[in-house]
């Protein structure tokens, strides 16, 4: 009941100081009691919303409310006959229901990746489709333009991800359509949904409201959380995605695709905020750990898990690197950017500072001077430099002065070759200029 009403608290939901339990009679295979435990008319959250974006912009759609009942059987068919398996019957399974506010395929697609997202924030789920962690129906109604009241609802089953569920909109709407444009009815019903074949297919009709019989669950207890109760529980709600986004959005004024890389990896979103938050220049701080700190893990995991793998490790089960385990302190980042902003050190130089510090651990000044990477600022040194490379490429000084551009790259680059990465880029370009044109 905790992660229900977490749920609720995340969803923006009320949460009412009475709920109860129900028994919802029906007869149907995966239903072995004749009955499903549920939460009828008093549900233990109710009238919440999400945000999310769509379209550049932010949607929202209503959730009706988020309740807890339990699992029933997995229906398998097949060419001829059925099998029903009951190891997840009984499981508590926590259900959200939305409004019809969602209008487009894409739309839903969007929706159900927001909602998963806040799922695993919250600690409520890992969320693994594949695993059967979650699990989607779709009701879908047409109506002509103009018209307010919905058409018939068909609900559409078997959608193995979102995905599946975004193809299974696209095709089923046009049929509805195409369906009353030529005169046709629908009727509620339930519909399969093919995905190798891309197609729905009708399972059942509902003409007639089912008569569920909902009667108390007489073997459990209303639900009537106390204020203390609640306030623990509301104390556990995380900042949700798009808070995360559009505060380190405007907190550290990082662009839109920093920030998503950020609350789609939270650990590495966490450990950038612990330098940014002491950094001057947390824009050049974001792209260090997203360009090259990113890079090296992914690197080290990938060899770690070979090696694990060959042990005969699951990917669940291996022991892989986390920002957490790396040798450096985080701020080693922040002294490093800081380092190729006072130019002390070039940006070639600090990818080689960046590569001992992952290996070894040392702190970026340490590895500056002993290994003499420090970078050349002194003019006359870099002037000396200068005009070595003019005088050994007759040929590219020549290009430059007839006016291709190019040159002056080729001979820059021949200056850091000749002072070992050592000068100051923008400075032997601007001496190398003003001899060239002199």
């Amino acid at each position: 009941m905790r992660l229900t009403v977490l749920t609720g608290y995340l969803l923006n939901c009320s949460i009412p100081q009475f709920a109860k339990f129900d028994r919802k009679n029906y007869f149907y295979p995966d239903a072995a009691k004749n009955y499903q435990i549920t939460q009828y008319d008093k549900p233990s959250t109710a009238n919440g919303y999400l945000d999310f974006e769509f379209n550049g912009g932010i949607s929202r759609v209503r959730i009706t409310r988020a309740h807890l009942e339990e699992d029933v059987g997995k229906n398998s068919h097949f060419e001829r006959n059925s099998g029903v398996d009951f190891n997840r019957a009984g499981v508590p399974l926590l259900e959200i229901v939305s409004e019809p506010d969602i209008t487009s395929a894409e739309m839903a697609y969007e929706y159900l990746n927001a909602l998963k997202d806040i799922l695993v924030y919250g600690g409520i789920s890992d969320a693994d489709m594949e695993k059967g962690m979650v699990r989607c129906d779709v009701n879908i109604s047409v109506r002509p333009k103009g018209q307010k009241e919905l058409g018939a609802k068909i609900e559409i089953k078997n959608m193995n991800s979102f995905s599946g569920v975004r193809r299974a909109v696209e095709y089923e709407v046009p049929r509805q359509i195409e369906v009353l444009t030529k005169g046709g009815k629908l009727i509620q019903s339930t519909r399969r949904w093919d995905d190798d074949a891309g197609i729905t297919e009708e399972m059942r009709t509902k003409e007639h409201a089912h008569d569920y019989r909902y009667f108390p669950e007489p073997d459990l207890m209303p639900f009537e959380p106390t204020e203390r109760w609640l306030a623990d529980v509301s104390a556990r709600v995380v900042e949700l995605p798009l808070a995360r986004k559009q505060r380190f959005m405007q907190q550290y004024q990082l662009p839109a695709g920093d920030a998503q890389t950020f609350v789609w990896d939270q650990r590495l979103g966490n450990y950038f905020e612990g330098i940014a938050k002491q950094s001057k220049n947390p824009k050049s701080v974001a792209n260090w750990v997203i360009n090259n700190l990113r890079a090296k893990l992914t690197e080290a995991n990938e060899t770690l898990a070979a090696q694990q793998s060959a042990l005969g490790l699951e990917r669940e089960d291996m022991n892989l690197l986390t920002p957490a385990d790396l040798k450096f302190k985080p701020e080693a980042i922040a002294e490093l950017v800081s380092l190729v902003e006072a130019k002390t050190i070039s940006s070639s130089a600090a990818q080689k500072v960046f590569a001992e510090m992952f290996e070894t651990g040392k702190a970026p000044g340490v590895i500056v001077q002993e290994k003499g990477l420090a970078q050349v600022s002194d003019a006359g040194a870099i002037e000396k430099f200068c005009d070595e490379a003019i005088a050994a490429n007759p040929g590219p000084v020549a290009d430059f002065k007839a006016g291709k551009g190019a040159a002056l790259n080729f001979l820059k680059g021949q200056v850091m070759k000749l002072s070992k990465g050592k000068a100051d880029p923008a400075a032997a370009g601007e001496i190398l200029e003003r001899k060239l044109k002199g």
